[in-house]
Order: C-alpha cells, then sequence, then structure tokens
C-alpha cells in the first residue's frame, strides 16, 4: 500500500471526524484583542478556553515589553542553536530569576513546553533505570515515555497504595538493573483540575529511593501562597527534585523551564537534544517573559482577581447541582451526562444562542455516555460574566435532560 493511501483510509481518532468537525468544534477561530470577549464566526463571545489565567496577554506593561524588545531585537538574535551561537547574558538572567522564584539551585530555559519535557525524560534516562508515573499524565509526559527504552510502571490516578506497589516493583528492578528511579506526575492536571498527591508521593521516600518530578503547568503562577506552585501550596517544594512548568498558562506565552540541582542542569543543558539543536528563544520573548515573571511576582491582586472569579464559578456551578468532579485549581470541569451528537448539539446551542465559548472534551477521552465542558477562569473575567454563564449552563442542562439535544437538528448561523 502507498504510504499516502494509507493515511486517507486511517485518518485517526480525531480526524476521521474533521469533514464535519473542522472550523467549528476542531480548529476554530477566535479573533482580535485577547480577553474575555473575543470574535467567532464574526460573533462576539464569551470565552472560557484561553490559557491566560493572571491576564497577562494584553497586560498593557507587557505589550509595551513585547513591543520594544521586538524594534530593538527583532526576531532573530540571537542566531542559532544555544550551545552554537544562541546563547546571551539576558536568557542567563532570566534562568537565575526563575530559579530564586521557585526556591531552586539552577534552571534551564527550553523552547517549547511540549517537546521541551519530552526531551528533558529523553536526556535523564537510559535503559537501566526504571519510570513510575500517574495515568492522567499529559500526552507530553506519555509521549516522552515512548522514546524511553526501559521499563516503566503506570498507576491510577493519585492512587498512592498503587503507586506504592509499583514502587517495590521498580526498586526492586532498579537494583537488579543497576539503574535510579523517577516517579513523574502532576502538580494541577490539566483535564480534571485536580492536585497530584505530592505530599503523599514525599513521604514514600522514607521507604524508597527515587527521584521525584513535577509538571506543574497549571500551578505555576496559580498555586500557593506566593504563585510558586502546586509543591508551594502543599509544602514539598523542596522535595521535588526536578520542577517543570511552561509560559503558556500563567504567562501566556511561549516556552518552558526545568529548574533542579546545579549538576543536574549542567547535564541537561548538554544533553537534552530538543534544545542542543534548535535554535534558541528569540530575544523578544525572553524579555517579553522576563517582564511576565515580574508582574507574576510583584502583582499578587492579579492572582487574587483570578481565583475570586474561580470561585464565584466553581461555587455557583456547584449550588445549581453541576458535577465538577474533584478539581482543586482554577481548572474548572463540568460533567454532563450525554453521547456525541447531544454533545455536538449543546456546544453549538451554547455558540450560536448564548453567546459563550467553552471547550468539549468527549470520547474516547471520557467515558461513551460522558460529556465534560472545560472552563478556564482568568482574571479577565468579571463576576457579571460568572453569572451569564451559570444562568447559560443551567440552561442547556435542562434541555440536555429532556432529550431536546437528541432529536433536534442545529445548524451554526452563517
Amino acid at each position: 500500500m502507498d504510504l499516502f493511501d494509507k493515511l486517507l483510509v486511517d485518518k485517526g481518532p480525531l480526524g476521521r471526524h474533521s469533514a464535519i468537525a473542522h472550523g467549528y468544534y476542531m480548529f476554530p477561530k477566535l479573533e482580535g484583542e485577547i480577553g474575555a470577549r473575543m470574535k467567532f464566526r464574526g460573533r462576539e463571545m464569551l470565552v472560557w478556553s484561553l490559557n491566560n489565567y493572571l491576564g497577562l496577554a494584553n497586560h498593557p506593561e507587557v505589550r509595551k515589553a513585547d513591543t520594544e524588545a521586538t524594534a530593538k531585537y527583532g526576531l532573530a538574535y540571537p542566531m542559532g542553536a544555544r550551545m552554537m551561537s544562541g546563547n546571551s547574558t539576558i536568557l542567563e538572567e532570566f534562568e537565575d530569576q526563575l530559579s530564586d522564584f521557585v526556591g531552586k539551585p539552577a534552571t534551564m530555559v527550553l523552547n517549547y513546553g511540549y517537546q521541551g519535557i519530552a526531551s528533558v525524560i529523553d536526556a535523564l534516562l537510559d535503559r537501566k533505570d526504571v519510570v513510575v508515573y500517574d495515568s492522567e499524565c499529559h500526552a507530553c509526559i506519555i509521549d516522552g515515555l515512548k522514546m524511553f527504552i526501559g521499563k516503566r510502571y503506570v498507576f491510577p490516578h493519585n492512587d498512592i497504595e498503587k503507586c506504592e506497589k509499583q514502587l517495590q516493583r521498580a526498586t526492586k528492578l532498579a537494583n537488579q538493573q543497576g539503574g535510579g528511579v523517577l516517579v513523574i506526575t502532576e502538580g494541577v492536571f490539566g483535564m480534571l483540575g485536580d492536585q497530584g498527591k505530592l505530599r503523599e508521593i514525599v513521604e514514600l521516600k522514607k521507604k524508597y529511593q527515587f527521584r521525584l518530578m513535577v509538571d506543574d503547568a497549571h500551578g505555576f503562577g496559580t498555586m500557593g501562597k506566593n504563585g510558586i506552585g502546586t509543591g508551594e501550596e502543599q509544602g514539598v517544594m523542596d522535595e521535588i527534585d526536578i520542577y517543570f512548568s511552561t509560559f503558556a498558562k500563567a504567562m501566556a506565552s511561549i516556552g518552558a523551564f526545568v529548574s533542579s540541582t546545579e549538576p543536574v542542569i549542567d547535564y541537561l543543558r548538554y544533553n537534552t537534544r530538543s534544545q542542543i539543536f534548535a535554535k534558541t528563544l528569540p530575544m523578544p520573548i525572553v524579555i517579553g517573559n522576563m517582564k511576565r515573571l515580574e508582574l507574576l511576582r510583584s502583582q499578587p491582586q492579579l492572582r487574587e482577581q483570578l481565583w475570586t472569579v474561580v470561585r464565584a464559578l466553581q461555587n455557583g456551578l456547584r449550588e445549581k447541582g453541576f458535577n465538577l468532579g474533584k478539581t482543586e485549581s482554577p481548572v474548572t470541569p463540568v460533567f454532563l451526562s450525554g453521547g456525541t451528537n447531544e454533545a455536538a448539539n449543546l456546544i453549538m446551542d451554547l455558540r450560536e444562542y448564548y453567546n459563550i465559548f467553552c471547550s468539549a472534551v468527549i470520547y474516547p477521552v471520557v467515558p461513551k455516555d460522558v460529556i465534560m465542558l472545560r472552563l478556564i477562569p482568568t482574571a479577565v473575567h468579571t463576576l457579571a460574566d460568572v453569572e451569564e454563564t451559570i444562568n447559560a449552563f443551567a440552561a442547556v442542562s435542562d434541555k440536555l435532560k429532556s432529550g431536546y439535544y437528541a432529536t433536534k437538528e442545529f445548524q451554526p448561523a452563517q
């Protein structure tokens, strides 16, 4: 069979829906100034789908820093891979600032979150090592583990008893092979919104020898007294051996970072292939990220406003009888009962008649009879936005329960 013929026959689990979903449910276009209200297909929507927790995307100081840095440096400097010709004093200063903030000795900035953590995992491990990881870890971690040629053991999401059993197996095998054990989990799980059980995992260090790696993409900037992350929230930041986060969530930017001891970060600088063989981040992005970190640290009112919105949204939805699962973070999943066709009609109703834009998750990510609506509150949402959304959700929930979405055929507005 010709390679391309095979691709046309099997489009993949998402691609097979592209003929009816493209441009509306998948690859939608949100246009205009980034904020709580944007344009979708020419109409204003109240948007709950943007990773802009602290509202920094269009913060005037951020826009000024981005603009001035672009005018001064353009997008080419520094030119080349960082190891060869793309390093800079400013990038090293940014790494020092990140280390100071998260309380780790050393930090390496990465070009992207997804390929960053995947390649860090690849660099840290060899065939003698053993990995124990949470079943709900993000796809970037799973893909990083696919490159790992050693043994890995998965434990059911946040099940510490099963985690310990897998640690027992991992420890035995690692001792036999002369390798080490790495446990990987997340600070905040991006779909369900619950926190990883970091305290309980750290307690296991008293019985087993392993290193702990935490992906805190949704916790950095939002969790903890100072916004340092989920490790601060749970009081175990010092016990996280490898701390990873992205700039794409609370900082509304591009890039990521990994923090650990100086020897570990030095090793990663010389062995993380996605950074060695890729052009370094353009200077305007580095300087813009420095400004974002400065605001994250100096303006706690942004995080306070975020949590004001989060509490109002989550408490209001729960008071209306909605199931939000076990979320302990700004991530707000809303679980409803219904099939794929009902989910499509419900989402279209929300967008076309209530002007609410949020993401929907359906089978196979969730069970066949579950619809999960995922809302991301931000500091630029208002309590009026919250009230409007709760009222809309109550209305579509009533329609769903009545069977309305199972029988009616919705069409997008022209």
